[in-house]
């Protein structure tokens, strides 16, 4: 669980005043309690809210409220609770205890929570010093469901003079509908982003079904492409559903809005394409310039809705970062400029231990590619940021940003701890929601130092200093000789622990184990100085040679694993044994996750102990499917990289919640996040989520009260909810993202593509048997193609400078008919990889077909059945001579504009308007009297007129 909260602070108000909406007085009412935190026992008022002009706090179990006095109208201060539900016709009765410091009248309102601000009820009350209890019927005459705009609020204006009211054991009882649970969404779950081309393509099915079903993929169309039997998975605890699985990874052509359906049930649209992910690699990496503290926010870089003023730059209301002192208990008398850096999520506070992990891992994605992969897609010019075109990837500068802020916080020399580095900077109290952030202003604080951000710096400096030498040397001396100074400093205080109940204003981040901070910082200046103090520190550790691999996975406060990925990437003095076991370590991690993987409706490489979800395990889904990429690299054994993928599937809507975790990827994909400025869902004026922020995901502790009252007794993968609310499954968070960054450049480095520019290699050359009067069997050795891989092969028949294709097939073997009898042929292969590019021509070969026997006649039947722009023919071939066909050939021209999309029981082909249908080899054989039935379906402009001249092996047709 991470070892950090966050508090909803301020949502939106009943703004306006609206007749009265008397309700009958119900005889009974079901036991559905409606609101959270009634009687205030944790001594917080959340998810309670208290509106403009007033203070709401918690004093002696009450929620207290000071009033100014002097406004007109009793909304004009008020207190409430959003999200409540309702249903229409359905009795209510709300219960609580109330008094004052003065009497005064007070309103109970029942209603809408935004425009138009409709009301259910609204009761007229007063208060006194001493306290009472109101009990209050209404039915509802309006419906909102969970999570939507219903709201109970207790008006206290309009009054003349300023008073507190204190509330207490508020109840709202009424209802039908159970609390709790995901919204029906349909019963097919997929990548709703894209599955690309050359890969395995797998969905999972809803179904308590104990036999296969029938599953069609269509097209954007509606026309059926591939059908399939699913395969039944039976309960699948982690989702609490039974499920099949669907695998059309046989269907491989490249398309936009297929649709999988079984039954009356179909799945949301996807795409069959490496484009989606390619976009993916660069919205989740702008996630974090929209994150960046310090800078404005440029509408040239994110467009207008995404633009924002500068945070934190000392520019009223902010009180800025330039001058932040330590916390008033601390007396560190001193304060540092910590402007820039990454806002850590949905709140504005900045915290060294979780922007090490993001920021290293931005810098590993770079430097993985750099030494195993494709460091081009990362390169200047990718990303739409400031420091574009300035001779540096785009993604070591957008790092950079981060880096700059890790060594601001930073001791300075002549202080105590000179060389740590503090924890956290963030707001004295947990910042309102929502608030942007140059409109925060709340004073800023630095937390003490600790062992662990100090070697968090450490680590990511020693690693910046290693990529930046040859960019930049003077950065990169500056870089190693911080990352120097805050190990010394670690090492001479290695138990300074973060405060785990520091957590007013920002989370605690505390961590307790700092032994894997130790080994990844040694680790990184290691790889970076090739010093032998820093080898003994690393080879002396219990964790050497891989031992901080789990299936839980690293994260923030557990880093070990990031030492040994360098130590596995970065060539050391280390012995090549000891490196073999580091690697050894990563592959046998990624084969428990594929084990565990094997066995889920829903494969995600995710696992606790005791099965349940934690805060943030979409972020611990990204890294491990980071162990299957890297498996896959040192590797290249093809389970790992389906294994990564199927990761991403997860994340991108292949599972039980039906979303897409990844804003702006897929139909149904978060919007709501919990985040202090795309907060639409709370503001009409400000954005959703803009495109790749990864939200927490399911969490099985429901850690916040709109969880906690819309989720209970949620299965694990199921405990999910997009509203802006519910922080512990839905807030972002940089070291989430930097995961999925790193993930999403690896899938699409490793996605086939039109943009792969390098052709096959050569297929070999021809192997001829079997050959006829008219056809022949052929194989040949496979072509390589390691980028895209090859797709499929032309056999192709040369003569002279013509080359006609007689057949395409996916695998190296075929046999060719509809050739002429007694004829030399020369033929070639030509491999085709998955972006469409051909390879050279094999050698060739030649041979020549046997004599024939003269056809007999031949007749045919064509039938159309016509739509707007499309139409299915179907035709009846009969052999009306007097001797067997052994194969067969069908041309006729169309008469108009009409093209042939997709044919069945014939090899189909089209040249212009001349369309050629070759028999495939069950039904090449046609006796005397006896017909084949052929078909395909097309499409047209204008009118459909049907051809009238067909011909059989070259004769025409009566």
């Amino acid at each position: 669980m991470r070892a950090r909260r966050f508090r909803t602070g301020l949502v939106l108000l009943v703004a306006a005043a609206l007749g009265v909406t008397a309700g009958s007085v119900p005889a009974s009412a079901a036991d559905y309690e409606r609101l959270l935190n009634g009687t205030f026992a944790g001594g917080t008022i959340d998810p309670w809210w208290a509106g403009a002009g007033t203070t709401g706090r918690v004093t002696g179990g009450e929620f207290c409220t000071d009033v100014a006095g002097g406004t007109a109208n009793g909304y004009d201060a008020l207190v409430g609770q959003n999200g409540v539900p309702y249903e229409t016709g359905r009795p209510y009765t709300l219960t609580f205890d109330a008094h004052a410091t003065t009497t005064q009248q007070i309103s109970a309102v029942a209603g809408e929570a935004v425009s138009p601000y409709r009301q259910i009820s609204r009761t007229d009350l007063t208060v006194t010093p001493a306290t009472q209890h109101f009990t209050v019927t209404f039915t509802s005459t309006l419906d909102f469901p969970n999570a939507g705009n219903g709201q109970l609020a207790f008006w206290f204006g309009g009054q003349a003079a300023a008073n507190t009211i204190c509330l207490d054991n508020i109840s709202l009882i009424g209802g039908v509908i159970p609390p709790g649970g995901l919204p029906p969404t349909s019963g097919i779950r997929v990548n709703q982003e894209s599955y690309p081309l050359g890969l395995p393509k797998r969905a999972t099915v809803i179904s308590d079904s104990a036999t296969p079903l029938t599953w069609t993929l269509k097209n954007s169309a509606g026309t059926a492409v591939a059908t399939g039997q699913t395969r039944p998975r039976g309960a699948d605890a982690p989702s609490g559903e039974n499920v099949h699985e669907i695998d059309f990874s046989a269907y491989d052509t490249a398309g936009t809005g297929y649709t999988l359906t079984v039954g009356s049930e179909t799945s949301f649209p996807f795409d069959i394409s490496a484009d989606g992910l390619k976009k993916l690699r660069y919205d989740s990496l702008a996630f974090f310039y929209h994150q960046r503290s310090g800078i404005a926010i440029g509408a040239q870089y994110v467009g207008a809705t995404y633009a924002r003023p500068a945070g934190h730059v000392n520019v009223a209301p902010n009180q800025g970062d330039n001058t932040v002192p330590c916390r008033s208990d601390l007396n560190c008398g001193y304060t540092l400029d910590v402007r820039g850096g990454w806002y850590d999520a949905g709140d504005h506070g900045k915290y060294v231990v979780n922007g090490g992990i993001a920021a290293w891992e931005l810098l590993d994605e770079y430097e993985r590619a750099l030494r195993v992969g494709d460091a081009s897609a990362l390169g200047d010019g990718k990303l739409a940021i400031p420091e574009q075109a300035n001779g540096v990837p785009d993604i070591l500068d957008e790092a950079r940003w981060e880096v700059d802020f890790l060594l601001e916080m930073q001791v300075p020399d002549g202080k105590p701890d000179a060389g740590m580095v503090h924890h956290k900077i963030h707001d004295a109290q947990w910042t309102a929601l929502p608030t942007r952030p140059d409109q925060d202003s709340q004073p800023r604080r630095l937390s003490p130092p600790s062992t662990a951000a100090t070697l968090n710096m450490a680590a990511v400096a020693a690693q910046a200093a290693r990529l930046w030498k040859t960019i930049d040397p003077a950065y990169s001396a500056k870089l190693l000789a911080a990352a120097e100074k805050a190990y010394a400093a670690a090492k001479a205080n290695p138990d300074k622990l973060a405060d785990p109940n520091d957590g007013t204003g920002g989370g605690t981040y505390s961590d307790n184990n700092v032994s894997d901070e130790f080994y990844w910082a040694a680790a990184e200046l290691f790889a970076t100085t090739a010093k032998s103090a820093y080898r003994a520190d690393v080879t002396g550790s219990p964790l050497y040679r891989g031992a901080s691999f789990t299936t839980h996975g690293f994260d923030w406060g557990s880093t070990g694993a990031l030492g040994d990925i360098t130590l596995a990437l970065v060539p050391t003095d280390l012995p090549a044994a000891d490196v073999a076991a580091i690697k050894s370590a990563i592959t046998t991690t990624a084969d428990s996750h594929l084990t565990q993987m094997a066995a889920m409706g829903y494969p995600a490489p995710y696992r606790t102990a005791d099965g349940t979800y934690e805060w943030g395990s979409n972020g611990l889904v990204a890294n491990n499917g980071v162990v299957l990429a890297l498996a896959y690299d040192f590797t290249k054994q093809a389970k790992y990289r389906d294994g990564a993928f199927q990761a991403m599937d997860y994340l991108l809507g292949r599972n039980p919640a039906n979303y897409s975790y990844v804003s702006g990827h897929g139909d149904q994909a978060v919007q709501n996040v919990h985040h202090r400025f795309w907060a639409h869902e709370l503001d009409a004026s400000l954005p959703a989520a803009p495109p790749g922020a990864l939200s927490g995901g399911p969490n099985s502790g429901l850690q916040d009260p709109t969880a906690a009252r819309l989720l209970t007794g949620c299965a694990p993968q199921r405990c999910f909810v997009d509203d802006i609310q519910a922080y512990s499954v839905n807030e972002v968070a940089i070291n989430w993202n930097s995961a999925l960054a790193w993930l999403a450049n690896w899938t699409a480095e490793k996605s086939p593509s039109p943009g792969d520019t390098t052709a096959p290699t050569a297929a070999g050359k021809p192997a001829v048997f079997a050959v006829s009067a008219t056809g022949a069997t052929v194989t040949w050795a496979a072509a390589a193609d390691p980028e895209s891989g090859v797709k499929n092969y032309d056999v192709v028949s040369v003569s002279g400078t013509t080359r006609k294709v007689l057949a395409t097939v996916t695998g190296t073997a075929t046999t060719v008919t509809g050739l002429a009898p007694s004829t030399a042929y020369t033929l070639v292969v030509v491999a085709r990889n998955g972006a469409g590019l051909t390879g050279p021509d094999s050698a060739a070969t030649q041979f020549t077909t046997l004599p024939g026997t003269p056809a007999g006649g031949c007749a045919v039947t064509y039938t159309a059945n016509t739509w707007s722009g499309g139409f299915t023919a179907s035709i009846t071939v009969t052999n009306t001579g007097t001797t067997t066909w052994p194969a067969w050939t069908l041309k006729f021209p169309f008469p108009g504009s009409q093209k042939v999309t997709q044919g069945w029981s014939a090899t189909w082909t089209q040249s212009g308007a001349d369309v050629t249908a070759t028999s495939m080899p069950w039904n090449a054989s046609v006796a005397p009297g006896r017909s084949v039935s052929i078909g395909f379906n097309g499409s047209y402009t204008g009118s459909n007129p049907a051809p009238s001249a067909f011909a059989v092996n070259g004769k025409a047709c009566g």
